[in-house]
C-alpha cells in the first residue's frame, strides 16, 4: 500500500476507528518485550513463599523469622527499605482459611514484624496491608501476605514515574543484616522466642513505647 506526501496517519485508536467516548491523546504501545512477562506469569511454578517455608533462614530465602505458623520475609522488590512480608507458612489464599491457631500467630508475628521496622528505621508512618487476589494486585495470590512498609514524608516523588526506576537508601542484603540481626537478638539457642521477651514486646506494643 503506497501512501501520499501529504496523507495525514491517524494519530490515536479513537482517531483511527472512530470510537466514541476516547480523546485523541489515547495511543496504542506496543511493547512486545512484555510478552516474556506475560508468558511467565501464566506458567505453573513453585510458591516461593512456601520453598522459604521448607529451608532455613537465610539471605537467599529473604526470611528473617519463624514462628510454628507464621514467617517475616523481605520484599525482593521492596517499595521502601525495610518492605516486610508476614505470612502464614501453609499454603492457603485467604483469612478465611487460617485456623484459630494460625490466626492468633499471623497476628502475633505482624505485630513482631511491625515493632522491628519501628525499632530499626524509626519511620514517621507504616502502610499495612494485604491484596487478595490477582485483580487486587497480589503477586503471588495463592499464598496469602501481608505488606508492613515504612514510610517517610518524601519518600513518594515522580521518579519511578519518569525514570521506571525506585530510589532506596539501602541495598536489600543491609537490610536482610539488620532484620536478621534484630531477630536474632530475640532468639534463644533453641530458635525460639524467650516468652519474656515476647511479653515485653507486647507491652511496649500496647503502650505504643519505643
Amino acid at each position: 500500500m503506497k501512501h501520499t506526501k501529504n496523507q495525514r496517519f491517524p494519530q490515536s485508536l479513537s482517531e483511527s476507528h472512530g470510537i466514541s467516548g476516547l480523546t485523541n491523546h489515547l495511543h496504542l504501545l506496543f511493547r512486545p518485550e512484555r510478552e516474556r512477562y506475560v508468558r511467565r506469569k501464566s506458567e505453573p511454578k513453585n510458591c516461593v513463599f512456601c520453598v522459604a517455608a521448607q529451608r532455613p533462614k537465610s539471605y537467599r530465602t529473604l526470611c528473617v523469622y519463624k514462628s510454628h505458623h507464621s514467617m517475616i520475609v523481605l520484599n525482593k522488590f521492596p517499595y521502601n527499605s525495610g518492605h516486610l512480608l508476614v505470612l502464614p507458612l501453609r499454603h492457603i489464599s485467604g483469612f478465611e482459611d487460617l485456623n484459630p491457631t494460625e490466626f492468633n500467630d499471623l497476628m502475633f508475628t505482624m505485630l513482631l514484624a511491625l515493632r522491628a521496622i519501628q525499632d530499626i528505621y524509626k519511620p514517621l508512618g507504616i502502610n499495612l496491608g494485604a491484596n487478595l487476589g490477582a485483580a487486587a494486585g497480589a503477586g503471588i495470590p495463592d499464598h496469602l501476605h501481608l505488606h508492613v512498609i515504612p514510610r517517610w514524608r518524601g519518600d513518594l516523588n515522580f521518579f519511578p514515574l519518569v525514570a521506571r526506576s525506585k530510589v532506596l537508601v539501602e541495598t536489600l542484603q543491609e537490610s536482610y543484616r539488620k532484620f536478621h540481626n534484630y531477630f536474632q537478638s530475640l532468639t534463644e539457642t533453641n530458635d525460639t522466642l524467650s516468652q519474656k521477651k515476647i511479653k515485653r514486646i507486647r507491652k511496649r506494643i500496647r503502650t505504643n513505647k519505643k
